[in-house]
């Protein structure tokens, strides 16, 4: 019988076995593993969710790791959906094309390009595009809006096949994919395979300093293999005979490093005083990790005493939203359908099922102003601005918001 977990013993990024384990999150759910009907409640499959720290490079990461066939072939998150994601997915393509100088014949490929959103933005931009996306529902949205799709998990060996079909890219994108992959030196020797002489690998990671400070322990799920410093990158980067020539920081996701790497024999200098700039704040250091766990600790215990509290003294609670992030909470905390009696999303594909371990159902969007709960847990915190805007009518009917982290906040 073919298993759909393995687990790692030695670190993607050095090799190197002085794993520590910092955070515990307990068996959990996959975070997009939404369910149809409470027939197949008894059925779902839990996998050990806890995180480690090598000693060696700095890489934060699991070591359990399932099966990318059952997390990605059939995707449920979209990134067409948030107002947020379009006006960031503009501004990029304008950063990258300007950059590279890009012209109508220039290649850029995205891996994990998801519906085609961000490859739309270049093709506004008169520039030639192909998609690399795993999710076959994924990449047949995206055919249909225009957008050539390929549904392959990248590799080297997609790489090599892209190359001979499509010719070299200019640059290759790859938003929020590199923490998806086990094998992270081959996805990176892949990117670099493809590129043209003059070429850019350009990606997006969520900041391990973000994580830490804004103490976003949701954004830890099966999916995210690993959650990054500079200074794992830099040896991630040089594996692959890759240089760093330019990092940005840039708010999506909860913070996130937007890195461009290329063929160039050095990297960039910013690239050594990030690293110095991570040292001052620990981040290559255990201790700043075990403080993590504890605090993460705290702000769950706060999290349940605040929706608990509510709800003893009669007030109804829904939630907002129904992102991987606000699972992995939903299920470390405890809050099932009888503290939160439903969430809404604007992604109509989760509308209808039931959030994975807790199984709360989830709605549409406008049933907050029909049903007009007390409190409103905003599960898609990274959103929280654009949500209270949308919601200014549900506001004023005397509603309330309450964002969960680093630590349970009314608005």
């Amino acid at each position: 019988m073919r298993s759909f977990h393995h687990r790692r013993t030695s670190c993607r990024a050095c090799d190197g076995e002085r794993l520590m384990p910092f955070l515990n999150l307990g068996r959990q759910p996959l975070a997009n593993a939404f369910l149809e009907s409470p027939d197949e409640f008894a059925r779902e499959a839990f996998y050990p969710l806890e995180v480690y720290f090598c000693e060696n490079c700095s890489l934060v990461q699991l070591l359990d790791v399932v099966d990318p066939d059952v997390l990605f072939r059939d995707y449920i998150y979209v990134t067409g959906t948030s107002e947020t994601m379009a006006t960031h997915n503009a501004a990029y393509a304008h950063t990258v094309r300007d950059l590279l100088n890009l012209m109508s014949s220039d290649l850029v490929v995205e891996v994990a390009s998801n519906d085609g959103s961000l490859l739309r933005q270049f093709q506004k931009l008169g520039v030639r595009t192909l998609g690399v996306e795993p999710a076959r529902n994924l990449a047949a949205v995206a055919r249909a809006g225009g957008i050539e799709t390929v549904d392959h998990f990248f590799s080297s060996d997609t790489a090599r096949a892209v190359r001979e079909s499509h010719g070299a890219a200019k640059a290759v994108i790859a938003n929020n994919v590199l923490a998806h992959v086990d094998d992270t030196r081959d996805f990176l020797c892949g990117a670099r395979h493809l590129l043209a002489s003059d070429g850019l690998l350009v990606f997006e990671v969520p900041y391990v300093a973000e994580l830490l400070d804004r103490l976003e322990y949701d954004t830890i799920y099966h999916e995210h293999l690993c959650y990054f410093s500079v200074m794992a990158l830099r040896k991630l980067c040089e594996s692959a005979g890759l240089s760093i020539m330019r990092i940005d920081r840039v708010p999506v996701h909860g913070g996130s490093l937007r890195v461009y790497a290329g063929l160039q024999p050095t990297h960039a200098a910013a690239v050594a005083s990030f690293i110095d700039v991570e040292g001052e704040m620990g981040l290559h250091s255990p201790l700043r990790y075990r403080k993590f766990a504890a605090d993460v600790e705290k702000s769950r215990l706060l999290l349940r005493k605040m929706v608990c509290g509510l709800r003893t003294q009669g007030r109804t609670v829904a939630a907002y939203g129904a992102p991987a992030k606000g699972n992995t909470l939903l299920n470390y905390c405890g809050i099932d359908a009888s503290i939160i009696s439903y969430t809404v999303d604007r992604n109509e594909r989760k509308v209808g099922l039931y959030t994975p371990g807790m199984h709360i159902p989830v709605r549409p969007v406008s049933v907050l102003e029909e049903s007009q709960p007390d409190d409103v847990l905003i599960l898609a915190w990274n959103f929280a601005g654009e949500i209270m805007k949308q919601q200014a009518g549900y506001r004023a009917q005397g509603g309330r918001f309450i964002t969960p982290v680093p630590e349970p906040v009314v608005h």
